[in-house]
């Protein structure tokens, strides 16, 4: 069986890691298009679309394309640059001005206890900028979504450990390479 017959007769299976090191089930994207997201980790299986009684083999040309599309995939997905908010002695807030440019995406690592009260706000000169909270433990599953929260949280937090800030643009402000300048105000009691 050919390469391009492969290709033909294979589905494209993505899972998104969850936390724990689980993953979803399994769900087809075929039909879909486009850049995967930036704040995601896959795993990537070919699976024959129609059930056979023959086994496909992968060559070795057909191994090492399949090797190129999943780093070519995980290199479309943005960096994340990694920063530690410290509070001034004695201060239980912090004020971080920045900026940030199409696909940069930056975590700013808060160090909390379990039972404190957050209150994270942003002031932003970009309508598509926004932020997500990550408890300590999770690698993409926010516990606040800015995008459909707005830009202000405030709660008690559920665990100890380093909250993650993540600051971003939504997909169609970063695919235009838009710029945010923001002010990102974080308090702890």
């Amino acid at each position: 069986m050919s390469l391009i017959s492969h290709a033909l007769l294979a589905t494209l299976v993505v899972s998104t890691t969850a936390s724990a090191g689980a993953t979803s089930a399994p769900r087809p994207v075929a039909s879909r298009i486009g850049i995967a997201p930036r704040n995601a980790s896959f795993m990537f299986q070919v699976r024959p679309r129609f059930h056979t009684n023959t086994e496909m083999t992968m060559t070795p040309i057909t191994r090492i394309l399949l090797a190129a599309l999943v780093v070519s995939t995980t290199a479309l997905a943005g960096s994340i640059h990694t920063e530690r908010v410290h509070f001034a002695k004695g201060a239980n807030s912090a004020t971080i001005e920045g900026r940030i440019q199409g696909d940069m995406t930056i975590d700013y690592l808060l160090g909390a206890k379990q039972g404190q009260s957050m209150n994270v706000s942003m002031a932003t000169d970009n309508g598509a900028n926004y932020f997500n909270i990550i408890a300590p433990g999770k690698e993409n599953e926010a516990m606040f979504f800015g995008s459909s929260s707005g830009n202000q949280f405030e709660g008690r937090l559920p665990a100890s450990g380093d909250y993650k800030v993540r600051v971003y643009l939504m997909r169609s402000a970063a695919r235009r390479d838009e710029i945010a300048n923001y002010r990102l105000e974080m308090v702890i009691d």
